[in-house]
């Protein structure tokens, strides 16, 4: 397994595979990105395409190659990454010699998924109790091949029989219920947890069925209209989004997605060539829904229900999409509550809708008009009141300015008036929660960066054996903060003696004690050779030496029953004086 993992590492340029999802920069040896797992202005995420793995340097401090890569993108396991990079690469994966427990869960819950939607499909097309659903999914002019598109099925209604055919095809009872097929009463005896609905079966990115959403078919008040899958290994409701894996393309090639709020307002469109549609599953966007869309486009159109509910939402989802810097616009759904009946009333009219869709802040502003008129001091008080808190949310400082001055010719006051309201707004709010991994650690502290700057420029530069030579006359291993750092520097004095004509970090870091590896390749990575970060080799060696000398001579201060204390501080004091006057010198 080892040696096909490696084969397809050898065939995947990691710079090109990571390129292909964000944009990359070259900066000396290595190239720099906004770290796409957590929200930043300036880059910290670094590749090395010597050593084939990046590594961020922010707040989520975390690193790998391409197979990490993937699975942390994708919130995928080790093995579904290495499947497909092994397409990728044209490498045929061969029986694996490990055990991915986590993918083998998910993969018992796909397969029942796949079944049980199998399995609505055909009672939705091959028996009398889907005959009622078909006319109804008819009805709603969804044309066959979209019903077949979206596999939309029937539970019919009964108690256990999904469970019983499940159980045919020798599934537990436990793995039903785990994929969210069954609900379980006070005994432990478990049911059909979908019964009298129609089927919509929910995926992922990559096409996996993860879930269920079913459609109560008859009116009934004492029933929800909806029901879903519950969180589940492989289906979790903030992050889903409904015809992702269909509008995924469209969303790239038209650097835009449309946001709806139902099923049915997804596949309508999409039936009538609106190829970069897709639900919220909720009703409201979630942080981690836009997450999954950043990486396709950073442009939402949100064309959600016509009604109170529906604005709430845009209002809910703009302060998610503005911390995550989207572009947001707002279409106004016509000729109907919601994009669903508009489409089906007039869908050229709908798609036309597309095409006038206006800013976020805009459509704000209108609806504040809307609801307070602006004649009175008092109503435009009112559209101050609602409108200011977000615009003192928005990021770029250029459309922040805009919507101010917009603001204030709209109530007649001044600029400064609108500017005084948004910083009051600002300070009365919460600190917005930063989009970050929970591994964000704290900053190291300046010796430890001094130290980590040296060493990554020993490595990346044209000669490293020079370098730490020339570092080396000014430092010893005692002078190091971080132990490794030493043992790394001490490691390539040693691999000198072996291979002295030519230094190569490929050949170095496998020859390194293995909790080593992983030192040397993030902190090979920490200046990247960049030009604007090189440091002054000598300058750097000195302030290392300095503050050691400090240190040491503060820790013999500290102590009371030291040997030849004054003669160590006094020794101490005077190396501190000359490595002072050498470094006034550089």
């Amino acid at each position: 397994m080892e040696n096909q993992t490696e084969l397809i590492k050898s065939k995947i340029d990691i710079v090109e595979f990571i390129g292909s999802y964000i944009p990359v920069k070259k900066a000396g040896r290595s190239y720099k990105a906004n770290c796409p797992f957590h929200n930043e202005k300036s880059p910290s995420f670094v590749i090395s395409p010597e050593r084939q793995i990046w590594h961020c340097f922010g707040a989520c401090h975390d690193g790998g190659d391409a197979i990490k890569f993937l699975m942390k993108w994708e919130n995928i396991t080790f093995y579904e990454a290495l499947k497909e990079l092994a397409v990728k690469a044209g490498v045929k994966l061969e029986s694996v010699g490990f055990e991915d427990k986590e993918w083998k869960t998910k993969e018992v819950l796909m397969r029942i998924n796949v079944l049980a939607a199998d399995y609505f499909e055909y009672i939705l097309h091959s028996t009398p109790y889907g005959k009622e659903a078909l006319t109804y999914l008819e009805g709603r002019a969804l044309h066959p091949k979209m019903i077949k598109t979206f596999k939309l099925g029937y539970a019919p209604q009964s108690w256990d029989s999904l469970l019983r055919f499940l159980k045919k095809k020798n599934y537990k009872e436990e793995d039903i219920y785990n994929a969210g097929l069954l609900s379980q009463s006070g005994s432990a005896h478990y049911y059909d947890r979908f019964r009298g609905r129609i089927m919509f079966p929910i995926k992922d990115i990559r096409g996996n069925i993860i879930g269920f959403s079913g459609r109560l078919l008859s009116s009934d008040p004492g029933a929800a209209k909806y029901v879903n899958t519950p969180e589940t290994t492989i289906y979790h409701k903030r992050e889903s989004l409904f015809g992702i894996h269909l509008a995924k393309d469209g969303i790239k090639k038209q650097d835009n997605v449309l946001l709806v709020e139902g099923e049915f307002d997804m596949i309508l469109p999409y039936q009538h060539g609106v190829e970069n549609v897709v639900a919220i599953k909720g009703s409201a966007v979630t942080k981690e829904q836009l997450g999954v869309l950043k990486r396709l486009t950073k442009k939402v159109t949100l064309a959600l229900d016509a009604d109170a509910a529906g604005e709430d939402a845009v209002k809910r989802g703009i302060r998610e999409a503005e911390e995550l810097e989207f572009d947001i616009s707002v279409v106004t759904v016509e000729n109907g509550k919601d994009p669903d009946e508009a489409v089906r009333n007039d869908h050229v009219a709908f798609k036309k809708s597309l095409q006038h869709a206006v800013p976020i802040y805009d459509f704000l502003i209108t609806l504040a008009i809307k609801t307070h008129g602006d004649s009175s001091p008092y109503a435009k008080k009112q559209i101050g009141d609602d409108i200011v808190p977000y615009i003192g949310r928005i990021h770029n400082p250029i459309v922040q300015s805009y919507y101010i001055k917009k603001i204030a010719a709209l109530l007649d006051v001044s600029d400064e008036s609108v500017e005084r309201l948004t910083r009051n707004s600002n300070r009365q709010k919460k600190p917005a929660r930063p989009f970050v991994s929970a591994q964000a650690s704290t900053p190291p502290d300046r010796r430890i960066m001094m130290e980590r700057f040296l060493v990554s420029y020993i490595l990346q530069s044209d000669n490293p054996y020079t370098v730490v030579d020339q570092a080396f006359e000014i430092l010893s291993y005692e002078d190091f903060t971080v132990p490794a750092l030493a043992k790394i520097c001490a490691a390539l004095i040693e691999y000198k003696k072996s291979h002295p004509q030519r230094f190569d970090i490929k050949e170095f870091v496998p020859t390194l004690a293995a909790e080593l590896q992983p030192v040397c390749d993030e902190v090979y990575m920490y200046t990247g050779n960049d030009p604007d970060q090189q440091p002054n080799l000598t300058r750097v060696a000195n302030e290392i030496k300095k503050t050691s000398l400090k240190k040491r001579i503060s820790d013999l201060l500290e102590q009371s029953d030291e040997p030849d204390k004054e003669k160590q501080i006094a020794s101490l004091s005077e190396m501190l004086r000359e490595v002072e006057k050498r470094a006034s010198s550089v």
